[in-house]
This record gives C-alpha cells, structure tokens and sequence, in this order.
C-alpha cells in the first residue's frame, strides 16, 4: 500500500472540501477582532442612563398603590421622560403607571416612544420611520414582542428597538452589527437561528479540518524523513 500517495491524495480533497469555509473563518475572525465589541453592541448610538429622582416629590407609597394597583408581586421607582413613575410586574407582565396617581400608562404610544427615542439617540440624525413590531425580525432574536422599532436616517441604517410596556431600550442595531451578525452565522455555521455554536454542521466541519491539518503535517513529516534518507 503507498501510504504516502493516499495521504497526499485524502489532503487535496479533505483541502478543496474545507477550503471555503475555513477562509470564511477567517475572513469572519478578521472582522470580529478589528471592530470593537462596544462598537457592533452599539453603545454609542444610545446613552441610556437612570435619571435621579426628585427627594421632596409627592407620590403614593406602596400601601396606597395596592389599593389602586392590586396584586403586583414586584415594583420599582423610576423617572420616564422627566416623569416619576412606579414600573409594576405582575404574573410575567410589566407596566409603568404614574407614581403621583397611579394612572396606568402602558402601553406607551407612539408620541412617548419617539420622545424617549430621541432623548436617548447620541446622533444628529432625524428619525425616518416608526414601526409597530408585532413579529420579531431576526436582528432582535427572541427579544418578546409587540415592540416599537424606530429608524434613524443616518448612514449605518440605526435602529432602537423599545418595550410598549417600560419604555425600555431592547435592541440597538446598525449596519456594523449586521454585517457581525451574518458573518457570525457563517462562522459558527448557523444558517437558521445563528446562535448554536454546538451545531452538527460545525462539529463535522472541524472534525474534517483537523484531519486536513494531521494529513498536512503527516506530509511535512514524510517528505523531511525521505530528504533525510536520501
């Protein structure tokens, strides 16, 4: 048996095999270090920060809220929009209710989420388009839904995406981290939810590159030994 020539032979095929993708994996690798995590996360198209609240302000104490709001299991203080609200969570839903008077305030419209949008958006850009979001797109992943998306006519596509329950930011994306996520998918080889870094295609995809990389070392080995004996 002429091992040799069955080993360069396995090595040509095994290459043109996983020749594209392992490219792809360092295309991909190339991408994911050169840009800055904070900058695909897009920390810098929103500041989103708690507002202090107002010591001497008048607003109903926990007793009072249960009258008015029965039955929540959890709550907390916050300011929205200059506003003192109380955000309550009761069986797995949350909402923000006025904290002087107990008015409910969720879901927020149209007008506050677009207030809120650009009190927290870091550019000059206007804002190009509101969506009500009743099917996640797959840029936001699993994040629940309805939602508000609002798009900013700027050069990277922005989008914040907010709860109608808390006003809460839930997602800010942007060109940056678009292209991230699609080379995140053919790195990790995920063509469907693009987060299972145990998938069987990547398994059986590293298994035949380590095999191309022990065929290409066997080789190296080989060919040294025979100059060697020669």
């Amino acid at each position: 048996m002429n091992l040799p020539f069955w080993v360069r032979r396995a090595h040509k095929w095994i290459g043109l095999v996983i020749g594209v993708q392992a490219l792809l994996w360092m295309l991909s690798g190339l991408y994911m270090t050169a840009i800055s995590i904070d900058v695909i996360h897009g920390d810098h198209l929103a500041h989103v920060a708690d507002a202090p609240l107002d010591g001497g302000s008048e607003r109903l104490d926990v007793e009072q809220l249960a009258r008015i709001r029965p039955g929540f299991e959890s709550l907390k203080l916050k300011k929205f929009l200059g506003q003192e609200v109380y955000e309550l969570r009761a069986g797995g839903k949350t909402s923000l209710v006025d904290a002087r008077t107990g008015a409910l305030l969720s879901p927020l419209p149209r007008e506050q989420i677009v207030a809120r949008a650009k009190d927290i958006y870091q550019g000059e850009a206007e804002i190009r388009e509101v969506t009500w979001i009743t099917q996640a797109p797959q840029e936001v992943g699993k994040r629940p839904v309805p939602m508000w998306a609002v798009r900013f006519d700027d050069s990277a596509n922005s989008t914040l995406y907010f709860s109608p329950d808390t006003g809460d930011l839930l997602a800010r994306r942007h060109e940056l981290w678009r292209w991230f996520d699609f080379l995140w998918m053919l790195h990790i080889m995920d063509y469907d939810a693009r987060s299972d870094v145990n998938n069987t295609l990547l398994r059986v995809a590293s298994g035949v590159g380590v095999l191309f990389a022990l065929s290409g070392a066997w080789l190296v080995f080989y060919s040294f030994r025979r100059r060697a004996q020669a």
